[in-house]
């Protein structure tokens, strides 16, 4: 999407001007993904005009490969969203403008799958289906083509409750949960969502039990994170980071997290990468992690003096 912000302390309906970039939850993990190192390829349907080629052009310049259906009907726009800050007492806002954006009208075959078959992971979010039936079909379809192709199925609940119910995102969710090898969640959206309760460690095994994943990660904002995998627990602390914009940090962590995975390392590993994605992108302003790996290492290098490469 296209993301328009006016500046800290100014009102949407006040502000005379405001800063342009992009943003979309899969696209902000394949961008700190290829920064790691990883050859990411961001799947989509955007329209065939200036906005929408100003996407494509963006995350090429961030190392993305881009496969990309471009639609010219008439009328086919580019989903906008405007991003409002705020401090206590008023928080942050966002207001969407998606009607009529090109990707609610994706089908499978308009996307050029081969780059699923051929991948190490394939990684979507729950957003996706919620924008559409054609982008949940679409969503169904590219796990299913993944789950044929023997690449591991990532998967971000990412509820969003401006799009839809706790009740509707449920049962898209779980009738796609039998394609997903990866599993990432905020805690808070498993309590919303999913009704689990209890303590973090509790709510970890209760996904993973009910579910069958083979790799359960709950993200838990200043309490860190947690992994379940093969019956283990991993846990990692947050990386201590100075906030200029926090959007786009779980998109960092996941991306961080998957980055290392492809590259063979553990689930602890994998958990401090994501930690150390999410504290560098909190310093950078936009939805993407714009950040490079000897960044990285010498963040956890200073946090984990068993990683340091």
């Amino acid at each position: 999407m296209l993301r328009l912000s006016p500046p800290k302390g100014e009102r949407l309906e006040t502000a005379d001007q405001f800063d342009a970039g992009i943003g979309g939850a899969e696209s902000n993990v394949a961008v700190a993904a290829a920064q790691l190192g990883v050859d990411a390829v961001w799947l989509s349907k955007l329209p065939d005009s200036p906005l929408g080629r100003r996407v494509a052009r963006e995350l090429r310049g961030h190392g993305v490969r881009t496969g990309v259906t471009w639609d010219d009907t008439e009328g086919s726009r580019l989903g906008t969203y405007y991003l409002e800050y705020g401090g206590a007492p008023r928080g942050t806002n966002v207001v969407y403008d998606r009607a009529d954006a090109a990707i609610t009208t994706v089908s499978p075959g308009e996307l050029p799958v081969e780059a699923i078959q051929g991948a190490s992971v394939f990684h979507t979010t729950g957003i996706t289906p919620a924008l559409s039936a054609s982008t949940a079909e679409t969503t169904r379809a590219l796990l299913e083509t993944a789950v044929e192709a023997g690449t591991t199925c990532s998967f971000d609940v990412n509820y969003r409750s401006k799009l839809w119910s706790p009740e509707e995102a449920r049962e898209t969710y779980e009738s796609l949960f039998e394609h997903v090898d990866v599993l990432f969640a905020p805690e808070r959206d498993a309590t919303r969502v999913f009704g689990y309760e209890g303590n973090a460690v509790e709510i970890a095994h209760g996904i993973g039990t009910d579910y069958d994943f083979e790799t359960v990660v709950l993200t838990r904002g200043e309490a860190g994170s947690l992994a379940l995998h093969g019956g283990e627990l991993h846990q990692q602390g947050t990386l201590p980071a100075d906030t200029v914009d926090a959007i786009g940090t779980g998109d960092a962590f996941v991306g961080g997290f998957l980055s290392r995975r492809i590259h063979g390392g553990d689930v602890d590993e994998c958990l401090a990468y994501g930690a150390g994605a999410a504290a560098l992108k909190r310093t950078v302003s936009g939805d993407v992690a714009v950040l490079t790996h000897r960044e990285l290492v010498d963040v956890l290098g200073d946090e984990r003096g068993d990683i340091s490469r």
